[in-house]
């Protein structure tokens, strides 16, 4: 998986010239939008199926600050997967490779009744896909790449 990179805007810094905290949250979903999209399965996909996959859990470490115009490297592992339930773990790091923020958001999948579903039953070919990147597969190698 190819990280996905954000630039820092004027407007998301605060009065000291430092990207405000509440930022990085609107990153983490513009990452896991990407995800999405290079594992085949863009949330445009994923509704015209009737699955709905919202955010039921975030978590940030905050590790340095950033500012304008420093363009941001976001990485997404999976650090769990069960039919239903999805967590995500986000490294952010700087132009000269400095982790700035590591965060993690958990997700479930819903039907348009809002009813909670197995992916293994509503989508097999995206349970698959999310099945091999949580057994070894790209997200693991992704997160020990930034903790080397």
């Amino acid at each position: 998986m190819r990280p996905y990179f954000h630039t820092v805007q004027y407007y998301e810094t605060d009065r000291m010239g430092l990207t405000h905290h509440s930022n990085y949250v609107r990153w983490m979903e513009e990452a896991r939008i990407d995800f999405l999209k290079q594992i085949g399965w863009n949330y445009e996909k994923l509704e015209a199926a009737g699955i709905f996959s919202p955010v039921t859990e975030i978590g940030c470490r905050f590790l340095a600050g950033t500012s304008f115009p420093q363009e941001i490297g976001i990485t997404i592992g999976i650090t769990e997967y069960r039919g239903p339930i999805l967590k995500l773990h986000y490294v952010m790091t700087a132009p000269d490779g400095k982790t700035v923020f590591e965060g993690d958001s958990a997700h479930c999948f819903l039907n348009s009744a809002g009813k909670v579903v197995r992916l293994s039953s509503a989508l097999p070919e995206l349970n698959e896909v999310l099945l091999s990147l949580a057994c070894g597969g790209a997200a693991d190698s992704e997160r020990n790449n930034h903790e080397q």
